[in-house]
């Protein structure tokens, strides 16, 4: 079995973290006390949590005016990379606290004092709008506004002034993180095609490194030849909006499927005789969480052919394409299947039901 192959499919990512992820700003309950996760979070590797989220840090940067290198240090350092208790537990990834101005839900945890309010999302896009709308909107960041958009050095040093964080290093660390990740590229024009095309290069570069000569006449899991694994990563990596009805690239395989990647969430296809339950059993997840995974409710079969994915659709498109025309027969299900989008939130961002019937030529916003 060769290197590729022994990547267990709960740790598939484009880039291997070869820093330890750091500590989130705010620590753990004592152990009993803790609340459960969110039906949101999944635990991600940093590329991982970089790859999903640098399109709202830009979008954020494009409405707000805030640069997506702070946003995205912000949230890397406060959350952890998503991994943190608020951000498990709250979908808070920027430990805003409370404060009167705050009518939403809110939770108590021990930071500076031991009941110190924070504040509760239904998503984690809702953090980061309020992250966005917290900075813009506070007096005492006004300041902060008259900077460059790529002068990340005055930004993160202007947060501490400005008192976002006790943390006396807070500048230097946000600052560390940006140039560790190279988060600057996002603060650039075409900032996200720039960003991913480093990290292609990247990843590129990863495998080619780890690259093993097969010592063994053992059979092993069909691959695409190293150069094309190369090639095909690459183009995933560094999606452009391609037409997802006319690319589909091999990333890994594991037990004889093939994973493939759209819109920053892995799949595989169904093949003749498969049911969640067995899926579920090769990929070691929860039949119910594949069910939820891929829209679908208790009692329904994948067909032959059908794209399964193995982690959580994102909420939005996250290639160049804003809008999708209806062809013959295409429903809202289909389009959430193809392009990687969660069906409730592709329904609500068109204001449609999920079960309502396309027509020909119709447009369906994907972002």
């Amino acid at each position: 079995m060769n290197q590729t192959a022994k990547i267990s499919i709960l740790t598939i990512t484009l880039v291997v973290c070869t820093i330890a992820p750091l500590w989130a700003q705010v620590a753990e309950p004592e152990k009993g006390k803790e609340l459960a996760p969110t039906e949101q979070w999944e635990k991600m590797t940093p590329e991982e949590y970089i790859y999903k989220w640098r399109t709202t840090a830009v979008d954020n940067m494009e409405i707000y005016g805030i640069p997506a290198s702070i946003t995205m240090a912000q949230a890397i350092l406060e959350s952890g990379f998503g991994n943190g208790y608020l951000a498990r537990v709250a979908n808070n990834h920027f430990c805003i606290k409370c404060k009167k101005s705050w009518t939403g839900k809110t939770i108590i945890h021990s930071d500076d004092n031991p009941d110190d309010c924070f504040r509760v999302y239904d998503t984690v896009e809702a953090s980061f709008e309020d992250h966005a709308e917290f900075l813009s909107e506070g007096k005492r960041y006004e300041f902060l506004f008259a900077y460059d958009i790529d002068d990340y050095k005055s930004w993160a040093k202007g947060l501490k002034t400005a008192g976002y964080a006790t943390a006396p290093d807070y500048a230097e660390r946000l600052i560390s993180l940006i140039e560790r990740y190279n988060l600057g590229l996002l603060d650039q024009k075409n900032g996200i095609a720039k960003y991913d095309e480093y990290m292609a290069k990247e990843f590129a570069s990863l495998v080619e490194s780890n690259k093993e000569p097969s010592t063994s006449d053992e059979p092993h899991e069909e691959q695409a030849p190293a150069e094309e694994t190369v090639k095909d990563a690459t183009k995933a990596y560094a999606d452009k909006g391609i037409d997802p009805n006319n690319f589909r690239v091999t990333i890994n395989s594991h037990k004889g499927y093939n994973v493939y990647l759209t819109n920053g969430a892995h799949y595989i296809v169904a093949k003749e005789g498969d049911n969640y339950e067995r899926l579920g059993e090769l990929f070691d997840i929860a039949p119910a969480t594949l069910r939820k995974f891929n829209d679908v409710s208790k009692g329904v079969e994948p067909n032959e052919g059908d794209v399964v994915y193995i982690e959580r659709k994102a909420s939005r498109w996250s290639g160049n394409d804003m809008l999708h025309r209806v062809a013959d027969g295409e429903t809202l299900y289909q389009l959430s299947q193809l392009y990687g989008i969660r069906l409730q939130q592709l329904a609500k961002l068109n204001r449609i039901h999920p079960e309502e019937k396309l027509v020909i030529g119709q447009s369906i916003r994907l972002r």
